[in-house]
């Protein structure tokens, strides 16, 4: 019994992801925040991960589906800069880890005001720093400046914008691609004495590099630094309003 706990508690530190931690807490305090007449609308949902938290209330959701992947239950297929639904039919919209997918952020942002009711909040996350995925359609990466001009642009007001998680997790990301990505053949670093020096240290370090790649990743559970560096995500929390910057 003692060892299966043990296993268990390995394999969790092993898999732990402090960014889909801190999402799934956003996300949480999103569905707090609504009831069972309250509407919501999941605006490119993928594959549905948090979709469960948002059962009590009227959850809605909808993709593109121009991926090659899995998707959750999908309660209709659009473009997010044309959404066939009336104005003004949700409470809340969740844009997240969405944002870097569209070529035209400003439309969507658009369409997403049009669908709130007045005051409606829209829950956003998005990249600052990540690899392309999801090719082709990867297009952007924002900072905090970015984010708050698209938002002001569309007529949201911003009540909070601040890192998803902390340079911890940052580097600990990068750390960890390392691992994987550095080759270890010498003639990729330009051979001779350099090239095998940078292989043979490689070889020494990454399995240092793993470990504190996970040591970081777990300590941005608890204590986040945004003092320095730069996160891997921002999140966002903004209200409908009638102010545009032009």
């Amino acid at each position: 019994m003692k060892n299966t706990k043990l296993f268990k508690e390995i394999k969790s530190y092993l898999h732990f992801n402090s960014s889909r931690f801190h999402l799934k807490e956003f996300l949480q305090e999103a569905a707090d925040t609504l009831g069972p007449e309250q509407k919501v609308l999941d605006a490119g949902s993928g594959e549905g991960f948090y979709s469960s938290l948002f059962t009590h209330t009227g959850y809605e959701s909808t993709d593109f589906c121009g991926v090659d992947k899995t998707y959750g239950d999908i309660t209709f297929i659009c473009n997010l800069e044309n959404i066939p639904i009336s104005a003004e039919r949700y409470d809340a919209v969740l844009l997240t880890q969405v944002i870097e997918h569209l070529p035209n952020p400003s439309d969507v942002l658009d369409e997403i005001h049009r669908i709130l009711k007045p005051t409606g909040k829209l829950w956003l996350t998005g990249p600052l720093f990540f690899p392309e995925h999801e090719a082709p359609y990867d297009f952007y990466r924002y900072t905090r400046y970015g984010l708050e001009h698209l938002l002001s642009r569309a007529g949201f007001q911003i009540v909070d914008l601040q890192p998803l998680e902390g340079y911890g997790a940052t580097f600990s990301y990068q750390l960890k691609m390392a691992v994987k990505e550095l080759p270890q053949n010498p003639t990729e670093y330009g051979g001779k004495v350099r090239g095998i020096l940078v292989s043979i240290l490689l070889l020494l370090m990454k399995p240092w590099f793993l470990l504190l790649s996970k040591m970081l990743d777990t300590s941005d559970k608890a204590n986040k630094i945004t003092n320095v560096g730069m996160c891997k995500n921002y999140r966002l929390i903004a209200v409908k309003s009638d102010r545009r910057l032009n």
